[in-house]
């Protein structure tokens, strides 16, 4: 079955960015279905999803062993509601074919709040929720990756398959297997639990990562779509390395994407070169957890200025403090740069293992006020572990030597500091995932002090949703309880919610009455000897590091860079810092 575009025009013609159901991408490849068709399926919308990499290299990865591999996004609740009235089906973009008829849907989790769009991708596409509910009939296959994956157990009950690590060959393993087995057959399910990377829910399989080492050789997308209107990040990307050196205790993606593998220069150049030349954009965006610590990332500059076109921009999204050099920046518009001290005191950044000096902090400010930049925005987070109230003061003090540094100098331009103040939120595979959620009160008390600090007069002060930060929490360190809460939250006309004004508090609140969970069961201090939701998943850094970082935590000692020693983690056999190699 196709869906017929013409017979929705009325619904097109009435809903806000109707360009994001038409398809017709410049760039989309064009596709006829095959021996393994799959749909990624992003939950959140058309131009967040479209930014999205990852999504792109699992596509390119099933494309390259023959198969189809088509995409679909969740429609805004105008068109999501226009498809429920008039009966027609959630559909790919590329094939217009209802999901129900794909043999696999791919759902990409980039953070907690989009599991409800995964249950309303579902329900939009005739697709019954659940496992059980889908079982011995003709669906297709449910699988969940991404970050978000590595705790699949909120998620449990409405999954097949989840992937967890890399997704440049899994995936495409698994399709292979699917079309050698005939289908999802009970032949099907047995070879696959025995891949790295692949859990099933069903069978509570202990799994590892998939992890390539080589990503100069992986696959990798020679060109991409270019979205039918803006997206969020309306550019081309390349990805510089994968991984961190750095071991910021709080930051579950430094962790979850070990070890670091960087790409050649060479490899990125040509990567860069050719999106260029297939997508007309004229900025380009080297992305990595930490940019600035890419070991050639001079050379790779110097390379790209020279080979790409006249007029493409570089952009380096991901700089540290310690790593910010001014000339970096001076081909950016220079409008306002942004940096994470993350904690306002020295002691607490030792804590966390941010490893960066109020020296290197006010060094990297002052540079960037010298070629030109007169705004800066600062990220910090309240209720860190240890977090006491002088940690809260240096945040208002930074903000004072930030502007003495400012105005050290005559410039023309005004001053403008923007301090954003999120609440830590203790994530799974993290020396801090044993560690408690502050209270409501608690964030409230050290914003109202660090408000009233006379230091932070003049400062633009923006501070994270609490009820957010709570539900993050929850649902990153949830177990399969929460698969009741998600599907009455869902019914409850919860979706969105990673939106502001989507927001429905009120439908989550009754949704945990309803399914008589108390969220601060997920929000408490974990015990170092109970066993985890999580445990079933093993990313290849050990458990025993994790805890030994924690003690180091609270003696405030740094563990410092990769490059510097190994830490023996727990993957050093395959990690080429480990061995020398970068």
């Amino acid at each position: 079955m196709t869906v017929n575009l013409d017979n929705l025009k009325n619904l097109l013609l009435s809903v806000e960015k109707p360009s994001r159901y038409t398809g017709g991408e410049f760039g989309f490849p064009e596709l006829k279905e095959s021996a393994f068709n799959f749909c990624m399926c992003f939950p959140d919308l058309y131009e967040v999803g479209m930014s999205n990499l990852g999504i792109k290299i699992v596509c390119e990865s099933i494309r390259a062993r023959g198969y189809t591999a088509d995409c679909c996004f969740a429609p805004y609740k105008d068109f999501g509601a226009g498809l429920k009235n008039s009966g027609v089906p959630l559909y790919s973009l590329g094939l217009k074919k209802p999901l129900g008829e794909f043999d696999m849907l791919g759902f990409s989790l980039q953070f907690e709040l989009s599991y409800t769009n995964v249950l309303y991708m579902l329900d939009l596409a005739g697709i019954p929720l659940t496992r059980e509910e889908r079982k011995g009939k003709n669906y297709p296959l449910i699988a969940v990756g991404g970050p978000c994956a590595v705790n699949p157990e909120p998620l449990a009950d409405f999954v097949d398959i989840v992937f967890v690590g890399d997704g440049e060959n899994v995936d495409a393993d698994v399709a292979d297997i699917y079309v050698k087995c005939g289908g999802a057959t009970e032949e099907f399910y047995k070879c696959i639990s025995k891949l790295d990377g692949v859990y099933l829910p069903e069978l509570r399989n202990k799994t590892k990562k998939a992890l390539v080492n080589d990503l100069d050789g992986a696959i990798f997308p020679h060109q991409f779509a270019v979205p039918n209107c803006e997206s969020v990040h309306d550019r081309a990307v390349i990805e510089v390395m994968r991984g961190c050196y750095r071991g910021c205790r709080f930051c579950q993606a430094g962790f979850i994407y070990r070890p670091v593998r960087p790409r050649s220069v060479q490899t990125l150049t040509k990567q860069a070169c050719s999106l260029i030349k297939h997508t007309g954009y004229d900025e380009v965006s080297m992305n990595s957890l930490s940019t600035g610590d890419y070991p050639h990332l001079r050379e790779l500059i110097r390379n790209l200025k020279e080979n790409l076109p006249e007029g493409v921009t570089l952009a380096l999204p991901s700089l540290r403090v310690d790593s910010f050099d001014g000339d970096f920046a001076q081909d950016a518009r220079k409008i306002s740069l942004t940096f994470a001290p993350e904690a306002g005191s020295q002691r607490l950044r030792d804590v966390i293992n941010k490893d960066v000096t109020e020296e290197e902090i006010l060094k990297a400010v002052q540079s960037a006020f010298d070629i030109g930049y007169s705004a800066v925005k600062l990220y910090f987070m309240l209720g860190l572990p240890t977090e006491n109230d002088e940690d809260i003061d240096g945040i208002a003090r930074l903000c004072a030597l930030i502007k003495g540094c400012y105005r050290s100098k005559p410039r023309k331009k005004q001053l403008r500091i923007s301090v954003s103040l999120s609440t830590f939120i203790p994530k799974p595979f993290t020396p801090f995932q044993w560690e408690r959620q502050a209270s409501d009160k608690e964030i409230d008390e050290k914003q109202a002090r660090l408000k009233s600090s006379p230091h932070m007069k003049g400062v633009i002060l923006s501070t994270s949703d609490k009820f957010v930060s709570r539900l993050e929490a929850v649902l990153a360190r949830g177990d399969r309880r929460l698969c009741k809460v998600l599907r009455l939250a869902y019914q409850n006309g919860c979706i969105f919610d990673g939106w502001d004004k989507e927001l429905n508090k009120d439908g989550w609140q009754k949704a945990f009455e309803s399914a008589g969970i108390d969220p601060a069961d997920y929000t408490r201090k974990f015990a170092e000897d109970e066993v985890l939701p999580w445990d079933i998943i093993d990313i290849g850094v050990t458990k025993q590091y994790f805890l030994s970082e924690r003690k180091r935590a609270y003696a405030a000692a740094v563990t410092g860079s990769c490059l510097q020693s190994c830490k023996g983690c727990g993957l050093m056999k395959v990690c080429k810092a480990a061995e020398g190699k970068i």
